[in-house]
């Protein structure tokens, strides 16, 4: 198992998640899967279903949305 993606707040979108593929995971466009949405903000933590990669925020950091 990989090491998870960790995240700044600031790495969010508005409404508290990332995208899958991503470049922060080091994923290059001829092998990723379809993109998908992450809801990282809610939880501080979210696992792709497609390629497993685990994206989670850092140790002290926090997701205030809207």
């Amino acid at each position: 198992m990989s090491k998870p993606i960790e995240l700044l707040a600031a790495d969010l979108n508005p409404q508290g998640g990332v995208f899958c593929p991503s470049a922060k995971a080091d994923m290059k466009l001829w092998n990723s899967h379809p993109k998908v949405y992450l809801d990282v903000g809610k939880t501080g933590q979210a696992k792709c279903p497609y390629c497993g990669t685990v994206y989670q925020l850092q140790a002290g950091e926090h997701f205030h949305g809207h």
